[in-house]
């Protein structure tokens, strides 16, 4: 005789809870990046200013600290605040 999913023991989790959590795992060390990434250009970009370095170094380091802040933030969200819904692009 099986065991009802319900009555199972609450420490066991069900293979689908284990691939969510492995994926969000795998989100978690991409957004660990992201922030690293962000803070290195956010320090070149102060270094640069500081070094009275190349304006175009300065807007290409200043559009790429916002796209890499805009794409953090997009999948934290769609990822870890979307809920059951399904995201069609």
């Amino acid at each position: 005789m099986s065991i009802p999913a319900s009555a199972a023991s609450p420490n066991e989790r069900s293979a689908m809870q284990v691939a969510r959590e492995t994926a969000l795992g795998e989100i978690s060390d991409v957004l660990l990046n992201f922030e690293h990434t962000i803070s290195r250009a956010k320090k070149a970009l102060a270094r640069v200013r500081k070094l009275g370095g190349d304006q175009n170094v300065e807007l290409a380091l200043i559009e790429a600290i916002a796209d890499l802040e805009r794409t953090h933030k997009r999948l934290m969200q769609d990822t870890y605040y979307a809920g059951d819904s399904v995201r069609l692009i």
